[in-house]
């Protein structure tokens, strides 16, 4: 049984090394002196070759295509880090830009505005039930500014002075309820007076004291008429968005939008100039009526 394991041993590295001698010499002679046992050596030989090589191939293509896909996912992630960052930086530029359009047109405002004028950042609004009310923070310092001064935007009209505490303000809009002003319709000259309507879900405004007989269109834009020597004239207050029309005699119901847009409000102006009189309104509205309550 020793003696059977060890000529079966001898023999199996015999055949080891004689079919690679037998296969390595069929495929380095040439065709023409190919003999009997060349060519069956290389009919048995070319379809282990063929699967050899198929599976090398097989495995250098998926190692390649792993080799690939890591790359490409180390790449992707730096393309996406790069985007994100260019994003980043398309964001703050743009923002820069919008702050830098609406300072030009805040500076373009002062000057064509008469007057000391103080400018102010918003930063905090308090609607109730009762006011609508934004709080700003002078620029710069000022000790003349009191109730009742008129504050603006480039958009137009945003309200007055409320209440005055160091740089800290309360600005009453020009939506709250206790607000008015002298108004004109741009287009048609036609006299009225836009009071707030105090609306907590909108910024709304109603155009009281306009005669029957006046002409008064939906988009028509209302701006200040100067009456009271309160507002500079022309400035946009409001646009009619809606009017309906009474019988003689009797003034017309007419619904309109502030021109400002309070909920992106960011930067005013105050227009520093003494009331006629401290403690009352200086502008009054057509027909007599009063402006509205102003606090104490």
């Amino acid at each position: 049984m020793t003696a059977y394991r060890r000529y079966r041993d001898v023999g199996i590295v015999i055949v080891l090394l004689a079919v690679p001698f037998f296969f390595l010499s069929a495929n380095m002679r040439r065709r023409e002196n190919l003999n009997g046992l060349d060519r069956a050596v290389l009919r048995i030989s070319a379809p282990i070759e063929f699967a050899a090589s198929s599976l090398a191939r097989g495995c250098s293509t998926l190692w390649e295509g792993y080799v690939y896909l890591v790359d490409a996912k180390s790449d992707n992630e730096r393309l996406a880090y790069e985007n994100a960052r260019l994003r980043e930086q398309v964001h703050r530029s743009e923002q820069k830009e919008t702050e830098n359009r609406e300072l030009r047109r805040l500076l373009q405002l002062r000057e064509s505005l008469p007057g000391d004028l103080v400018s102010a950042q918003v930063v905090g609004k308090d609607f109730t039930e009762f006011f609508r009310v934004t709080r700003v923070v002078l620029d710069r310092g000022s000790r003349n500014i009191r109730p009742h001064m008129p504050v603006v935007s480039p958009d137009g009209v945003v309200g007055s002075v409320l209440r005055v505490a160091g740089d800290a303000i309360d600005v009453q809009l020009s939506v709250d309820a206790a607000f008015g002003i002298d108004v004109v319709d741009e287009r048609t000259q036609a006299r009225g007076f836009v009071r707030g309507t105090g609306d907590p879900t909108k910024y709304a405004c109603k155009v009281e004291n306009v005669d029957s007989r006046d002409e008064v269109e939906v988009g028509d834009l209302l701006v200040t008429s100067g009456k009271g020597k309160w507002f500079p004239k022309g400035l946009p207050v409001a646009r009619v968005v809606r009017v309906l029309k009474r019988e003689p005699g009797r003034d017309q119901e007419i619904e309109a939008t502030p021109t400002v847009n309070f909920s992106r409000l960011d930067s005013v102006l105050l227009l520093v100039a003494p009331p006629s009189e401290e403690d009352s309104p200086p502008a009054k509205p057509a027909g007599g009526a009063k402006p509205g309550v102003k606090p104490p």
